[in-house]
C-alpha cells in the first residue's frame, strides 16, 4: 500500500543555515533515511518545499468562474507543510513506523493512505 508522509513544520524555528556545518550535519540525516527507504523497498520520493512566504494558492469556485489566485498558503496555521515522502509499506503500522525515523525534531508528520493516483499513461489508479 502506498503512502503519502505529510511532514508540517514552525516555520518561525529557524534551523541551521544552508552551507554551514550544522546544516551539513542536518541534511546528513535525511541523507541515511532517503537511503534506509530505498534500501528497504519503501522509497516511491519525496521533496523539501521552500517556505510558505513563496506560495501562491488556487482557489477553485463552487460555481465554474474563474479560479482566485492568492499569494501565500491556503491556511493561516502556525505550522506550514515543509516537505512530503510517497512511500510503500506493508500496512498502516509499518507506514507509521517509518514516520517516526524521520530525522527531524519538532513538526509533525501526517500519515494518509494513497487512494488513487495516475500512472504513467494518466489514467487514475486505484492503489
Amino acid at each position: 500500500m502506498e503512502y503519502m508522509l505529510l511532514i508540517t513544520v514552525d516555520e518561525s524555528q529557524v534551523g541551521p543555515t544552508p552551507g554551514s556545518p550544522a546544516f551539513d550535519e542536518y541534511m546528513a540525516g535525511f541523507g541515511t533515511y532517503n537511503k534506509m527507504l530505498m534500501e528497504g523497498g519503501h522509497w516511491i520520493n519525496g521533496g523539501s518545499l521552500q517556505p510558505s512566504a513563496v506560495t501562491t494558492t488556487v482557489r477553485l469556485s463552487d460555481d465554474g468562474s474563474a479560479p482566485a489566485i492568492v499569494d501565500g498558503p491556503f491556511l493561516e496555521t502556525k505550522e506550514q507543510l515543509g516537505g512530503f515522502y510517497t512511500i510503500s509499506a506493508r500496512d498502516l503500522d509499518e507506514a507509521l513506523d517509518l514516520a517516526s525515523k524521520i530525522p527531524m525534531q519538532g513538526g509533525v508528520i501526517e500519515v494518509r493512505p494513497i487512494a488513487v493516483r495516475p500512472d504513467a499513461e494518466g489514467k487514475p489508479q486505484a492503489v
